[in-house]
């Protein structure tokens, strides 16, 4: 039988830490997920109005295909300044890479960020956007501890016509293999059946750790946008105006074209736990990261494990978006 990690969070793959910062006047907030040196990475960008930061860098044709640490932030094109902020940090704490001795470390910090400007949150900054500051906080924040719902980048999300949220999930492969996934909830499409109340994801649930919901009777799903004239109302089918940005990460010796199918195999736990996802209103993206610490070997049974790493990370993606909105409805 499955079953999450200790925590149930994604630093239940050692190593990570993680750390958020919001701002309450802006309503909206940055989450970091730091690794613990330059470890292997991968992208994939569904959706279609994304918003990034060195994706490239982490295309596995490339030179590094690495990362130092990945942000998750609020505030649209604005919020790519978390990463710089997450950056400057790092490299004061001589973390990132050095092409030459007399030069500043150089941290790899990619970024994706959703679209939270609509919000009730004031955001006439001016020339200071808050995302850098953000960003430094995240350093001073970060532990493998840490809190789910309405923080950090999901301070100032919605799912839907509901309120979004932080969401974190693992699960442990009783093999030494363990997976985790973080993500801010904020798409257009619905996390919850024509009910209401369940959430698409109740089959991959692992000891009710999302309210325990099951569905009850005969429940369809017809509609292919459910509430798709409240959400025009809201201002929401707009592009770039939603967004479900993620991290998978595993402790496996992965290679870059390895992360990269992570990466793409996880997307699936979007649509189980999103209707509908990946629309030209959203900039749905998953980072993937692996530590290396345990090694899958060679040979022909190595891409079935990495097969089974991304159905996994996939479910646990599920989970996670799940227990964001869950954890953000209980305020």
């Amino acid at each position: 039988m499955m079953r999450s990690g200790p925590l149930n969070l994604i630093t239940d793959v050692s190593g990570f830490t993680v750390g958020s910062a919001v701002d309450q006047a802006a309503a909206t907030g940055v989450t970091t997920l730091f690794c613990g040196g330059l470890w292997k990475a991968g992208v994939d960008v569904r959706g279609g109005g994304p918003g990034v930061r060195e994706t490239d860098t982490l295309s596995p044709e490339n030179l590094v295909g690495a990362a130092h640490a990945i942000v998750l932030t609020g505030g649209s094109v604005f919020g790519l300044g978390a990463a710089d902020g997450v950056a400057a940090g790092l490299s004061a704490r001589n973390v990132g890479l050095r092409l030459q001795s007399h030069t500043p470390a150089i941290p790899i910090v990619p970024a994706a960020v959703l679209h939270d400007l609509g919000n009730e949150g004031d955001k006439a900054w001016g020339l200071e956007p808050p995302y850098r500051r953000l960003g430094l906080e995240t350093i001073e924040a970060a532990s493998d501890r840490f809190a789910l719902g309405s923080v950090g980048a999901g301070w100032g999300a919605k799912a839907g016509v509901v309120r979004g949220g932080l969401g974190s999930a693992s699960v442990d492969l009783a093999d030494g293999l363990m997976v985790g996934a973080l993500v801010a909830v904020n798409p257009a499409g619905s996390v919850y059946m024509p009910d209401g109340e369940t959430f698409w994801a109740w089959p991959f649930e692992l000891d009710g750790e999302f309210g325990g919901r099951r569905p009850s009777g005969e429940m369809s799903a017809p509609e292919p946008i459910p509430d798709d004239t409240k959400l025009a109302r809201m201002g929401r089918l707009q592009a770039g105006s939603n967004t479900t940005i993620a991290v998978v990460a595993v402790n496996a010796d992965l290679t870059g074209v390895e992360c990269k199918r992570l990466a793409i195999m996880a997307q699936d736990g979007l649509a189980r736990a999103i209707r509908p996802v990946h629309t030209p209103f959203d900039g749905d993206t998953v980072f993937s990261v692996a530590s290396g610490e345990v090694s899958l070997g060679e040979g022909a049974g190595r891409n079935l494990k990495v097969a089974r790493l991304g159905s996994a990370a996939a479910d646990c993606l599920a989970r996670a978006i799940a227990r964001g909105v869950h954890h953000a409805a209980k305020g």
